[in-house]
C-alpha cells in the first residue's frame, strides 16, 4: 500500500533533483498541471498510469523507491561493465552461448521478498 504523504515528499524530491517546477513536470511526464497539484496536496493518489509516465520521463527513479522508499534514487548501477566483455547464458539444452552487451537490452533480477533490481548495460 502506498503512503501518499511518503509519496509526495519523495515526488518532490525528484522535481527538486531535477529542478522541476509542477508546470514543467506535469508537461514532462504528459500530464495535466492540476494532477501534479492534487497529488502533491495529497488530494488524489497517483494512478499506475502517473507513476509509470514518471519512470518513463526520470529512468533515474526506481519504482520501488517512488512508490515505498526501498532503493536508491537516483538509480545506482551496481553492475560493473567492461568493454567488449562476453556473458554466458545458460540455456536450457545446458549449452552455453556467448552473448556480447549489445545484445542485452535489460537485466532484471528478481529477489524472494517480491522486490527487484533492474540493470541497463
Amino acid at each position: 500500500m502506498i503512503n501518499s504523504s511518503e509519496f509526495t515528499v519523495r515526488l518532490q524530491k525528484v522535481m527538486d533533483f531535477y529542478d522541476e517546477t509542477a508546470s514543467s513536470f506535469a508537461e514532462k511526464i504528459g500530464v495535466q498541471r492540476s494532477s501534479i497539484s492534487h497529488i502533491l496536496s495529497g488530494r488524489n493518489k497517483p494512478s499506475l498510469d502517473f507513476v509509470m509516465k514518471v519512470l518513463h520521463s526520470y529512468p533515474d527513479v526506481e519504482l520501488y523507491w517512488l512508490l515505498n522508499g526501498k532503493g536508491n534514487f537516483p538509480k545506482t548501477n551496481t553492475i560493473s561493465e567492461t568493454p567488449n566483455s562476453n556473458l554466458q547464458i545458460q540455456s536450457e539444452d545446458s549449452q552455453e552461448k556467448p552473448v556480447s552487451n549489445s545484445d542485452i537490452e535489460k537485466i532484471v533480477i528478481f529477489y524472494k521478498d517480491g522486490t527487484f533490481k533492474s540493470y541497463n548495460p
